[in-house]
């Protein structure tokens, strides 16, 4: 799929000397060899954490970390801003009434690049993925076509946004809202069209 979608993108480059070396250079890193797993390091890895031919633990025995648990989270997991309205807002959030129109002008681009990620954290009150992903996820119809519920769906995506260290200057929610939907941009574009099937198109969003 990636080698259809390459030669698709790079055809217009097809006559010119740069096309050719992009081409060149990207089928020899990348495709021409096969991704290699070095599986005795692997295993020397599963040695060390106990995890070794027979010492795989399956759960419940002592010293297994709970599943809630995550190393590097500062605070413990949990719905800490829950969805609890009757119906579920069109935009995955709440923003004032005065803010409610700029937000759906800002919407209306969501397929094109430039979305002002910032202006969207203004107006509702620091839910930019929120927003961002529950909108993308209604206009590629995908909480219907897997049929996610939507409060599960709303719940996931505030208790996911709530555990981003705010106060990181870069790697924080906006960055994520703009990387997922930089992404939903590039799967638009016409080399990708019909090259991804929904799960994949969901999974793409989703590690974004």
């Amino acid at each position: 799929k990636f080698k259809r979608m390459l030669n698709k993108e790079l055809s217009h480059f097809s006559e010119s000397k740069s096309g050719n070396q992009i081409s060149e250079y990207i089928c020899n890193t990348f495709l021409d060899k096969q991704q290699e797993v070095d599986i005795n390091n692997l295993r020397l890895a599963e040695e060390e954490y106990g995890q070794g031919p027979g010492k795989a633990k399956v759960g419940g025995g002592k010293g297994a970390a709970p599943l809630s648990q995550i190393s590097g989270v500062k605070k413990p997991l949990g719905h800490t801003n829950s969805f609890s309205g009757s119906s579920l807002p069109k935009y995955g959030v709440d923003p004032k009434a005065q803010h409610e129109a700029e937000l759906a002008k800002i919407l209306e681009n969501s397929e094109k690049w430039g979305v002002d990620m910032f202006k969207i954290a203004e107006i509702t009150d620091k839910k930019t993925l929120t927003c961002i992903t529950y909108t993308i996820f209604q206009e590629r119809d995908l909480i219907k076509t897997f049929k996610i519920p939507g409060k599960v769906f709303l719940n996931f995506l505030r208790t996911l946004e709530d555990h981003y260290l705010q106060d990181v200057p870069y790697h924080n929610s906006v960055h994520a809202a703009d990387v997922t939907q930089s992404t939903h941009v590039l799967l638009n574009s016409p080399a990708l069209e019909c090259v991804f099937t929904p799960l994949e198109v969901m999974s793409a969003i989703f590690a974004a």
